[in-house]
C-alpha cells in the first residue's frame, strides 16, 4: 500500500512539475528561486509522502506543500523580490505571460498574497474552489469571497489601465 502511494506520488509529480514551476514561479518571479522551492516541495512530499492519508487526494496534498514551501521561501527572505531580466538563451522553462510587464500578472501581483493564492490555483492551475479550500486549508467560504474580491480588484485594475493607456495613446497620437 506504501509503495502504490509514493509511486502515484512520484508518477503525479513528473507529470505535472511544469505547473509547479509556473506556480513557485509566480510567487517569487525568480526561476533559480523557483527551482528550488518546487525541489524542496518535491522532496517534503517524498519524506512524508506515509503522512498523505487518501492517496486520490495527491493533488491537493501537493499543492498543499508547494503553496507553503512558496510562502516560507518569501517569509526566510524578506518581502523584497528581485527580477532578473531574461538574457540567456537557453531557459528551463518560459511563460511570457508570467512575466513581470504582463498587465493581467501586474494587477495579480498587486493583490494580497491570500487572494493571488487563491486566484494562481483557481485560474493558471484549473482547481476548484474545494481543491483551494483544502490546499490552502481555508473555509470554503473564504476562499470564495477571497476570490470574488480578487475579481472585482482585478476588474477595476484593469479598466482603469486599459482606459488610461487607451486615452494616452489618443493623446500622443494627435
Amino acid at each position: 500500500m506504501a509503495k502504490d502511494t509514493y509511486d502515484k506520488i512520484v508518477e503525479y509529480i513528473i507529470e505535472n512539475q511544469q505547473k509547479f514551476y509556473r506556480i513557485a514561479y509566480c510567487y517569487v518571479y525568480n526561476k533559480d528561486s523557483a527551482l528550488d522551492i518546487v525541489q524542496n516541495a518535491i522532496c517534503k512530499a517524498l519524506e512524508h509522502y506515509h503522512g498523505l492519508r487518501n492517496p486520490d487526494a495527491v493533488k491537493t496534498w501537493f499543492y498543499r506543500i508547494l503553496v507553503n514551501e512558496s510562502l516560507t521561501y518569501i517569509k526566510k527572505n524578506g518581502k523584497e523580490i528581485a527580477y532578473e531580466p531574461t538574457e540567456l538563451k537557453e531557459e528551463i522553462y518560459y511563460e511570457p505571460k508570467f512575466e513581470p510587464g504582463f498587465a493581467v500578472y501586474e494587477e495579480i501581483n498587486k493583490l494580497s498574497k491570500e487572494m493571488q493564492t487563491v486566484v494562481m490555483l483557481h485560474f493558471f492551475e484549473q482547481l476548484t474552489l474545494k481543491e483551494i479550500s483544502e490546499v490552502t486549508g481555508v473555509n470554503l467560504n473564504t476562499v470564495k469571497s477571497r476570490l470574488y474580491a480578487a475579481l472585482s480588484k482585478l476588474e477595476e485594475g484593469l479598466k482603469e489601465e486599459y482606459f488610461n493607456g487607451q486615452s494616452e495613446k489618443r493623446r500622443t497620437s494627435n
